[in-house]
């Protein structure tokens, strides 16, 4: 298998070009399908050719881009208007043993300073808690690629420009002979898969790789936290740390047309499925257990904020002497027809001991068993159909039930 080169030059070249291309002020569509704010509007089906594009898809939740920063060649890729991609042509041909040539993909977060609507991120690595992404892909038997998530991890709250902390990759699979950057550092289980693990220092960032043993075409409600908190464990990530995108493509070295995205997600505060929850039961020493959502369908208050709340227990523990913890991710979602600017979440805990000891995305306030949520400066706004997150820690004695009803404002 070729090794393949550390890739030092390949955001700052897509910085670059964002930059040359937006003062094209030539026809065509590479001026048409370069600068994100001409394709905004990108809810039906769409095709671009242009090295450097962005099309929003899903009314902007995600956005779809070409990124052809190591190749010249045509690439071209549609979508639906929906989370999902297909690469139609590739005649992007690099050398195997070094870097890709491109990486068409779709992702939820700030890409060097472009970024999708109410994603939930910047998300700091020590409150991550549990946000989950599902992914399906085509693969074609032709072409030399991987199948890749690009995870990016910046040492402040900053969006713009090269993320200085860490790319976290996980690869579903490849075709041809080609390997992550670096050298291969270890093996683990995690989220129901086995992973390799690989490792590069760039220049100015960590590199680590996690590929699936076997390959696969999808996963399902792929849990990044357990992941982020291996890669933690190993040194490769700072708790002080921020996510801040998720993108899931492929790299492409040899051809690729007719890889495709069928569909993608990307949850910040974790799975959505709803089911009842049950508490442990208590044991003398520590244990963790993971809650499933469940889902309420808060009234409209004064403000007309009309919501659907997903509460998610993502771990919970019993300590050898009361109180006890456990780690919840809410999410809040807009299910009015207008946007708001801000909002405020309240519920009332079902029995006492249940607290809120400290928070992430959100402050909240306790009084008793009355809780308040309210958003920060920069996570105010959900758009029509958008969603905010947000997540805490806390503590309970007798019993942790999820609240009976949860109030939007």
């Amino acid at each position: 298998m070729a090794k393949r080169l550390v890739r030092t030059r390949r955001r700052l070249r897509v910085a670059t070009a964002w930059v040359c291309c937006a003062l094209v002020a030539a026809t065509g569509l590479v001026a048409a399908a370069a600068t994100h704010a001409t394709t905004q509007a990108a809810a039906a089906t769409s095709s671009t050719c242009a090295q450097f594009a962005t099309l929003p898809v899903a009314n902007g939740t995600y956005d779809v881009q070409t990124n052809e920063w190591n190749s010249s060649a045509t690439q071209c890729v549609s979508t639906s208007g929906g989370a999902d991609f297909q690469v139609t042509q590739s005649a992007v041909n690099t050398s195997t043993s070094g870097a890709p040539g491109s990486y068409p993909s779709i992702y939820r977060g700030c890409h060097w300073g472009t970024c999708t609507q109410a994603s939930g991120l910047p998300l700091q690595v020590s409150s991550l808690g549990d946000p989950t992404t599902s992914w399906s892909t085509s693969q074609p038997t032709s072409g030399t690629y991987d199948v890749a998530y690009d995870i990016w991890f910046n040492k402040t709250v900053t969006t713009n420009g090269q993320p200085d902390g860490s790319e976290l990759m996980i690869w579903l699979n490849h075709r041809g002979p080609v390997q992550p950057a670096g050298s291969l550092v270890g093996t683990v289980s995690l989220a129901g898969y086995t992973f390799d693990i690989w490792y590069a220092p760039m220049s100015g960032w960590n590199y680590i790789a996690y590929v699936i043993r076997g390959g696969t075409t999808s996963v399902t409600d792929l849990d990044l936290g357990t992941v982020a908190r291996d890669a933690r464990s190993r040194g490769y990530l700072d708790p002080s740390w921020y996510l801040i995108d998720v993108e899931a493509g492929f790299e492409l070295w040899q051809g690729g047309a007719g890889l495709s995205t069928n569909s993608f997600s990307f949850m910040p505060g974790g799975a959505t499925t709803t089911t009842s929850t049950t508490p442990p039961t208590t044991t003398a020493s520590p244990t963790t257990t993971t809650a499933s959502p469940t889902t309420t369908t808060a009234p409209a208050g004064s403000s007309q904020l009309s919501c659907s709340v997903t509460y998610r227990v993502t771990s919970q523990w019993n300590n050898a002497s009361p109180p006890n913890g456990f780690v919840a991710n809410v999410s809040v979602r807009n299910t009015g027809q207008s946007a708001v600017s801000h909002w405020t979440l309240q519920w009332t805990w079902p029995l006492a001991g249940q607290a809120v000891t400290s928070a992430w995305n959100a402050k909240i306030v306790q009084a008793g068993a009355a809780v308040t949520a309210t958003n920060l400066a920069y996570n105010g706004t959900i758009p029509s159909g958008g969603t905010q997150s947000f997540g805490f820690q806390g503590t309970w004695t007798s019993g942790n039930p999820v609240p009976s009803k949860f109030t939007c404002t």
